[in-house]
């Protein structure tokens, strides 16, 4: 008997596919921190709070992020079977885990767009590598600009050079308040630097170089120690894109939400062949997440700030087998 039952007029194969797909979204720390159950009405996706990182994310909105962009995923894969989902967020207010059920909504329609975004899943890649000094160009940018606005979210592009400066300020002080907690030093060591047998984590081929001191931009350091030697000659670029990623509104809906639209903003720059990394140290701070919602005019909830440009090919990071994310107990969440 398959493990996976099936559901939503799909087989089981199909059905594991589409949470396979689900489970290769980004997650804070490569967490992986969901769950899914299936059951006769459709799959319900839940948080799984064994897997949320107290220091660096007390309040959860990293987790709630790293599910809505599972939650895209699985909207993605069910259209390439040819089910339209329909989703239903934060379905159970007796069971805040629950973050959303997803039901047969009738037949997709075949969608160029979709079948790109199912096709980048396997390859979007987290790239912690310096990126190529090559502009983004315009037709790509407002290609991501369309994405997030598409899943009702606001994608900042920061151009502004004076706030450019000021948001790299915001970084280097967030990055340096983290690093300061032993707390926080401790909760990174568990998760980044993992030699290979882990089925989550940041492994070390992943990890990234260390950074320079002649780098403007800081990125979290993942290597656990064992940075990869940076190629002679290059640091990291001085003017990558930047899209800070907001909402209208805060709590865990807006962040499922944004979860969704990171997602697919992280696929469409896959499918045009750019690459993308976080600097999500500077909305981890709740300080200077404010100070960043002052710089971008206080009306914006700042979600996730990501990095964007041409980079050179990462190798894939390990994800946990369908069977592990499958949940059996209807009153999980």
């Amino acid at each position: 008997m398959n493990a996976v039952p099936e559901a939503l007029g799909l087989r089981p194969d199909q059905v594991e596919a589409v949470l396979a797909a689900a489970g290769a979204a980004p997650s804070v720390h490569n967490t992986q921190p969901w769950r899914f159950r299936v059951t006769s009405e459709g799959i319900e996706l839940h948080a799984d709070p064994t897997r949320r990182l107290p220091v660096v994310d007390p309040e959860e909105r990293e987790l709630h992020l790293s599910c809505g962009a599972a939650l895209f995923n699985l909207r993605v894969a069910l259209e390439s079977f040819g089910v339209r989902p329909l989703v239903s967020l934060l379905p159970d207010a007796t069971r805040p885990g629950l973050l959303a059920m997803v039901r047969q909504g009738g037949r997709a329609r075949r969608c160029h767009e979709v079948e790109a975004l199912a096709r980048a899943v396997p390859l979007r890649r987290t790239n912690r590598l310096p990126f190529r000094d090559e502009p983004v160009p315009a037709g790509h940018r407002q290609a991501l600009v369309r994405a997030a606005q598409a899943e009702r979210a606001w994608p900042h592009v920061v151009e502004d050079r004076s706030q450019r400066a000021e948001l790299r300020r915001l970084v280097a002080r967030s990055h340096d308040t983290l690093t300061r907690d032993p707390g926080y030093r401790v909760e990174l060591a568990e998760w980044t630097g993992r030699e290979s047998g882990h089925a989550d984590g940041v492994p070390v081929t992943a990890g990234g170089p260390r950074r320079e001191p002649q780098d403007e931009w800081v990125l979290r350091d993942f290597t656990g120690g064992q940075a990869r030697p940076r190629a002679v000659g290059k640091d990291f670029e001085a003017d990558p894109l930047l899209v800070v990623l907001c909402t209208f509104y805060e709590g865990r809906l807006a962040e499922v939400q944004a979860g969704q639209a990171m997602e697919r903003v992280l696929l469409t720059a896959t499918s045009l062949g750019l690459s993308a990394s976080f600097l999500s140290q500077v909305v981890e701070v709740r300080p200077v997440r404010e100070e960043l919602r002052r710089l971008l005019g206080g009306g914006l909830e700042p979600q996730m700030l990501l990095r964007i440009g041409f980079g050179s090919p990462v190798p894939a990071v390990p994800r946990r087998p369908v069977a592990d994310l499958l949940v059996q107990d209807s009153k999980v969440g």
